[in-house]
């Protein structure tokens, strides 16, 4: 066994209470700091009407997304008759007909699995390239972190819809949902890097991670276990916030024709489709950009909620 293995054993021993008979008062400080941190946050979450109103939102088009027959009134989006075309909505069919004669509300609903998937992924993406390379960046610090803040600037020179725009149009990735959700975290994850390797500076040198580098923990035990627990809770509420702000992105690129293509369904494409009768039937594009909108904004409104919960100095 090397030197390394039996500081990370003995330090296994020391967390676990084996050596002494006591829990470590590191791992004690933490954990109370974390337990408090959250237990605070969800009190002051309970309280929020603005949480709730983005929760039960966000809730329902999640279910929406999973289930939509539930939703869709057993109509198939599909299912199309050149004999309804462009007809109002009424009684018996809420949203009205689209130019092809398909049922409009089934549709909508049906574009919400597409449009909610790719915000889902590409914050799944970005979340992992954020805290991957924020992490190593704040914690060693010198040259690592040089040189990742600088590649970090690179790609903020860009803009998100610019940045995927241009991927989407050259055609390596194609024009898939995991094509636009990659092209969008490519271009977006830089502020998550930021964040967390603002708090992974600020925490390093806690005397808690003093004390697990003391007792032996190798870097990479320090760095899981002890700094990022601490340093997650901007991201997250980071991250709730920028899944709406991809759905709305990719709503913009499916709109400006660099997007998802049919026969795909998405909230992008019934706009890019119902701009040119907006006139004669606004139906079409009233509808979508209704639930896009109600989307963008419930995620918005947890993450407002949850950044005033996690961040005292936020209360009024």
């Amino acid at each position: 066994m090397t030197d390394q293995q039996q500081a990370d054993l003995r330090h296994d021993e020391v967390e676990a209470g084996t050596t002494t008979g006591l829990a470590s008062p590191s791992v004690d400080v933490t954990e109370a700091r974390q337990n408090s941190l959250w237990s605070d946050a969800w009190g002051e979450l309970k309280r929020n009407p603005l949480f709730w109103i983005g929760a039960v939102l966000g809730l329902l088009f999640l279910l929406m997304a999973i289930f939509p027959q539930l939703f869709a009134r057993g109509a198939d989006p599909r299912s199309c008759s050149l004999s309804n075309s462009n007809q109002k909505p009424s009684a018996e069919h809420w949203f009205g007909f689209d130019q092809q004669g398909c049922d409009y509300l089934a549709n909508v609903v049906y574009g919400a699995r597409n449009s909610l998937v790719i915000g889902v992924l590409a914050v799944l993406v970005i979340l992992v390239m954020g805290v991957v390379v924020g992490a190593v960046s704040g914690f060693f610090g010198g040259l690592t972190d040089s040189l990742l803040s600088r590649i970090t600037d690179i790609f903020y020179a860009l803009p998100l819809v610019l940045g995927a725009l241009v991927v989407l149009r050259s055609g390596v990735l194609g024009r898939g949902v995991v094509a636009v959700a990659i092209a969008l975290a490519a271009f977006g994850w830089m502020t998550a890097m930021r964040l967390v390797r603002s708090q992974v500076i600020a925490v390093k040198s806690s005397d808690y991670v003093a004390s697990a580098r003391a007792m032996g923990a190798s870097s990479g035990r320090i760095l899981v276990r002890h700094i990022l627990p601490n340093a997650v809770a901007p991201v997250l509420v980071y991250t709730t916030i920028t899944i709406g702000v991809l759905i709305a992105a990719e709503a913009t690129l499916t709109f400006l024709g660099v997007g998802l293509q049919r026969p795909a369904i998405s909230w992008g494409l019934q706009i890019e489709s119902g701009q040119s009768l907006l006139r004669s039937a606004p139906h079409l594009v009233l509808f979508p950009s209704i639930i896009l909108t109600l989307t963008v904004m419930a995620f918005i409104m947890m993450g407002d909620a949850l950044r005033d919960a996690l961040d005292p100095r936020q209360r009024a």
